[in-house]
């Protein structure tokens, strides 16, 4: 057996070609401002300013946007901007300044808000409308922007803030990224901003933290508050350049102002050694309902023993147009990892374009001269055409080896163009195989409808990468996963209170380092016993503690939203895995959007001027909520201490210190898996689907 390199090796090695591969790929900046209906003399709207704030706290975090747009031109216009959707973030707050006055957004069906805001563009009023174009960005319509004025808007959204392997991560997205797909409306767009651009974040953690980091900002101010508390904080820089005639000294500075086309990541690391546990947040007002909302997170211990195998690999590599740039970095990843297995491993190429073929004609041994000779091959191939995905996954799950465990590579940007790309014919063929699909997301406009699911329906897992991360991590983080058994078929159970209405109602799996989320409600306060069943290589194992849910808790009205949105992903799951548009469903996400006021595929966030929408019968159910929220946001913002989160002290539910990369990964190797990182998505096929 050849001799390998040492961990640290390999991941220093596959980070820099992973670098190469990002920052070479063209990404298109968010926040992007243009005049709709503008004649070719306009001149293009500006941004102003641009301020984010950002507070993490109690597993969630809370993102406001605060925005002003200045209209340039002697005559008014209408503003649309966009910028790309956050992962599984919910939009609630959408406030745009009237003669003034913030008005806060009511949610209305779809297509009845675009008519409202319509009518009232066509009347000369003032209003407002945020929509959601399916996975790939949030859209803003502000009329009017009066000649030479400016207009002010705020936008607010929730998402799950969980840690992997004692790490969190939070992702501010402003690259639109993608491969096929290119910006649209390409002239007259403006994602510069003319005054002043703010990024502040408040992290308040129930555990201490050990650092914190944003890896493409070193610029940032970083101030420590106490042991669990943290700020961050960036501001605008303008850029001088000089333009003019040099030979007679002529010259001219320029400033330009802040573009945004960069994402913001930040990391917080906690303390290592913190035992597994759980943690539960809670909101009841009894003055307004009975029910009252839950969210217990899970922080299982270090009980997953690691796995060691033989293996076979399977590499599907894409070889279309939208490859070029990308397609040699991605041959030498491939390089690197063919030469870290041991001989016993073989490994198969297929490659893919408008249509699939196999390179290597069946499975080699991982020797020397059998990985350069195959090199050599994939150096003389020539990126064109379309992106055939599904011949290209069909042809590699050929042939596998049901006596031997098997890991499929997919090498691709996930945009499906040619041939089958319906999302059915995906799922089908994941289920037909008994794979499990783990996938690696470059960008902020990756198919995730396409992805997502075929990742769930197998059991695997997905990370999110952003050209602003820190790569590292990601490879120690899913390295760590795929090197141990996994927790499957999780069972949740509640005892002693009355509760309902669970969200996720199925969880699949839970790897190494991961946390689970479960919201709820709950009809009455008292001590409730809590079960968490799961299966572990054929071994059932349950764990079991007690927790007290209030008779009042008022910190936290936004867990409301965040069940509300749970919910209706999982009714998104279920009619993906069902692949049918179900009337009852589509009308329950609509209805559960219109009581919590929330921005979805079926629902937008519509602002017109006062009285309006009462006069058309539309209660102001959501400015109540909004303003619920604020007076909350506000509360917790003067308190100093945060309170503590953990549940189960008198009775730990977990033995063992939970998981961290300072503990170490234990044993087995990464080594192609570190390859499934830079390539994109892996497929690992059990021997049982239950192992």
């Amino acid at each position: 057996m050849r001799a390998t390199k040492p961990i640290s090796t390999l991941l220093s090695m596959l980070f820099l070609a992973l670098l190469t591969l990002l920052f070479s790929t063209t990404s298109f900046a968010s926040g992007l401002l243009k005049p709709i209906n503008s004649q070719d003399q306009d001149q293009d709207l500006k941004i102003l300013t641009h301020h984010v704030n950002v507070v993490i706290e109690n597993s969630y975090a809370t993102t406001q946007i605060e925005q002003e747009f200045f209209n340039p031109n002697d005559h008014q216009l209408e503003a649309l901007y966009t910028f790309p959707v956050p992962r599984h973030a919910v939009v609630g707050e959408f406030i745009y300044w009237i003669n003034g006055k913030p008005v806060i957004a009511e949610a209305v069906a779809k297509e009845k808000a675009r008519a409202i805001y319509e009518d009232q563009k066509s009347q000369g009023r003032s209003t407002a409308l945020t929509e959601k174009d399916e996975y790939r960005h949030f859209e803003m319509r502000v009329f009017p922007v009066l000649a030479q004025q400016s207009v002010k808007i705020r936008l607010v959204y929730l998402q799950d803030a969980l840690l992997d392997h004692g790490v969190g991560r939070y992702v501010y997205p402003m690259e639109e990224g993608g491969v096929d797909e290119q910006a649209q409306s390409f002239w007259q767009r403006n994602d510069v901003v003319e005054q002043a651009f703010s990024f502040n974040l408040d992290l308040k953690s129930s555990y201490p933290v050990d650092r914190v980091r944003l890896p493409a900002h070193p610029q940032a101010t970083l101030t420590q508050r106490d042991t669990s508390q943290w700020q961050a904080s960036l501001t605008s820089q303008t850029t001088q350049l000089v333009s003019g005639d040099e030979s007679n000294g002529s010259t001219t500075a320029v400033t330009t102002g802040f573009k945004l086309n960069q994402d913001v990541v930040f990391y917080w690391r906690l303390q290592d050694g913190l035992p597994g546990r759980v943690d539960m947040v809670s909101y009841r007002d009894p003055t307004r309902s009975e029910r009252g909302t839950f969210k217990l997170t899970f922080t299982p211990g270090d009980d997953l023993a690691a796995v060691t195998q033989g293996r076979d690999w399977v590499f599907v590599l894409d070889k279309s147009g939208s490859m070029r740039g990308k397609f040699a970095t991605l041959v030498e990843g491939v390089r690197m990892g063919l030469n870290k297995l041991p001989a016993s491993d073989r490994f198969r190429i297929v490659l893919f374009n408008n249509n699939a073929y196999e390179l290597t004609n069946g499975y080699l041994s991982a020797s020397p001269d059998n990985i350069q000779r195959v090199m050599d091959q994939l150096a003389n191939i020539q990126p064109d055409q379309g992106t055939n995905l599904y011949e290209g996954l069909d042809t590699g799950l050929r042939q596998l080896d049901r006596d031997r465990a098997t890991g499929l590579v997919l090498v691709t940007d996930g945009v499906a163009n040619v041939g089958l790309t319906a999302k059915k014919e995906f799922l089908d063929l994941i289920r037909r195989f008994d794979v499990r699909l783990y996938t690696f997301i470059l960008g902020n406009s990756a198919n995730l409808p396409l992805l997502e699911p075929m990742t769930q329906v197998s059991g695997g897992f997905s990370a999110a990468v952003s050209n602003a991360d820190d790569l590292m991590g990601h490879l120690m983080n899913i390295g760590s996963k795929l090197t141990h058994q996994a927790y499957r078929d999780i069972e949740l159970d509640i005892d002693g209170v009355k509760v309902a209405d669970l969200t996720p109602q199925q969880f699949v799996s839970l790897y190494r380092g991961e946390q689970l989320a479960v919201f709820g409600h709950y009809f009455k306060p008292g001590e409730a016993k809590v079960t968490l069943k799961m299966n572990v290589d054929g071994e059932t194992r349950r764990y079991h503690t007690t927790v007290t849910l209030p008779a009042q808790a008022d910190r936290n009205p936004e867990l409301e939203r965040l069940w509300a949105f749970s919910a209706i992903r999982d009714l998104e799951n279920q009619m993906d895995y069902l692949e049918s548009k179900d009337a009852d469903s589509e009308q329950a996400i609509e209805s559960l959007a219109l009581e919590y006021g929330l921005l979805t595929d079926y629902t937008s966030l519509i602002v017109t001027e006062e009285g309006v929408l009462e006069g058309m019968g539309f209660s102001r159910n959501n400015q109540q909520r909004v303003e619920r929220e604020q007076q909350a946001r506000e509360q917790r913002q003067q308190q100093i201490a945060l309170r503590p989160t953990r549940v189960d002290n008198s009775q730990p539910m977990f033995n063992s210190p939970s998981p961290s990369h300072s503990r170490g990964s234990g044993g087995g190797s990464l080594n192609l898996w570190l390859v499934s990182l830079l390539l994109g998505c892996a497929v690992w096929r059990h021997r049982s689907r239950r192992s």
